[in-house]
């Protein structure tokens, strides 16, 4: 099993737009607010993604594609046109180009706190699923 697929079967975590998870059965409107936030938000929010991953980077190194810390211009490009998995010490985050969440896996104390900091800072939210 490779490295990838033990993270993902860890406690995560998921950085978000939204402080905690919209329950079933909620009488708003998630479901449109969703497809507005990805057509017409999308760009800025994946601009917060970088902006968290890059200043998480200052604090700790983070491999991807294998690359320990790659120029921030490269880590922008691919979190904004492909699925990639950021490898930092013993924890994963998980970006999509075309989702307006990213999910943290097996963060220890620090990690999870200094993504909590970071992420509100975006005005993003952490919240456990």
């Amino acid at each position: 099993m490779s490295r990838v697929e033990e993270l993902m079967k860890t406690q995560s975590w998921v950085v978000d737009i939204l402080p905690a998870r919209v329950p079933k059965g909620s009488r708003g409107q998630y479901f449109a607010i969703e497809k507005h936030f990805l057509k017409e938000q999308l760009a800025n929010i994946k601009q917060k993604h970088v902006n968290v991953i890059l200043k998480l980077n200052c604090y700790m190194d983070i491999s991807v594609d294998e690359e320990i810390n790659p120029f921030p211009e490269r880590i922008k490009s691919i979190m904004n046109e492909r699925s990639v998995f950021i490898i930092t010490g013993n924890s994963m985050i998980l970006s999509e180009p075309d989702d307006t969440h990213m999910t943290i896996f097996n963060p220890d104390d620090v990690l999870l706190d200094l993504f909590k900091t970071i992420s509100a800072g975006e005005g993003l939210f952490v919240w456990k699923p």
